[in-house]
């Protein structure tokens, strides 16, 4: 039996995307990232992009008082040494305790079964928000139930894939924005999951933030990939388009179920 009631599928409207965007470039929130060594100046530079500014201190002794003073907590766990391992709990903690929004992004748990662990112990301190793609939920749950479990307490997920999914108690959404090319640039997906926890720091409804950052991002990956002839020359675009998105591009693009 599911443990929690069926959410309906919301259509996401294309003024209330843009109404965040908005919001985000207005309120130019702050959001501590303890992501991984390989993600980080694409993450610090996607952020600011969008009108958010980034911090991304690893080190214990600081890291209560940046995530505390930030907006939103982003998660990541790419790159999971020794000195992050230290960290996320403090900042966990110091985010909890200010009243911001935790987000976690579980990268690579279906390879490491220390990982994968390590993880589920995050997701039973019940963050906000958890963007994932398919491989990786299979690898943190067991079966649905688990899953319903998880967001019947609350939590938020954004499952990305082909057509990508916010679950959440409330509501759900789908997507269907983003280009290939995105995957041939390394930390996209990384970068993604922080523009989620800026959208998160503006918005109080997880899913409707998730959703809606979700499709800013991948809505300028595809304006990018329409001006560049390579991954290399994606990243300059990607970043310009977040910069000068509007109303008009969301509109014509974004596909929401």
């Amino acid at each position: 039996m599911s443990l929690s009631v069926a959410a309906s599928t919301q259509p996401l409207a294309a003024e209330t995307v843009f109404d965040l965007l908005e919001k985000v470039r207005g309120k130019a929130p702050r959001v501590h990232a303890i992501t991984n060594s390989v993600a980080q100046h694409f993450t610090a530079n996607v952020l600011l992009a969008i009108g958010a500014i980034p911090s991304m201190t690893l080190a214990p002794e600081e890291v209560a008082g940046f995530a505390a003073g930030a907006d939103a907590l982003l998660i990541n766990l790419g790159t999971l040494d020794e000195v992050r391992r230290q960290a996320i709990p403090v900042a966990i903690a110091a985010a909890r305790t200010a009243g911001r929004p935790v987000s976690i992004d579980p990268v690579f748990v279906e390879r490491s079964p220390v990982r994968c662990a390590y993880a589920r112990e995050l997701l039973s301190l019940k963050p906000d928000l958890v963007r994932l793609n398919e491989a990786e939920q299979s690898a943190l749950f067991d079966n649905r139930h688990a899953v319903e479990s998880l967001i019947n307490e609350g939590t938020v997920l954004a499952v990305t894939g082909e057509e990508d999914r916010i679950e959440s108690k409330q509501e759900d959404f789908r997507l269907r924005n983003g280009h290939p090319l995105m995957a041939r640039v390394t930390a996209t997906g990384c970068a993604g999951g922080a523009v989620l926890a800026a959208f998160a720091s503006v918005e109080p409804d997880m899913a409707l933030a998730a959703a809606a950052g979700l499709s800013v991002f991948n809505i300028a990956g595809e304006m990018a990939a329409s001006e560049a002839r390579g991954p290399g020359s994606l990243v300059p675009e990607l970043l310009d388009a977040l910069y000068t998105m509007t109303s008009r591009d969301i509109e014509v693009r974004l596909k929401s179920a």
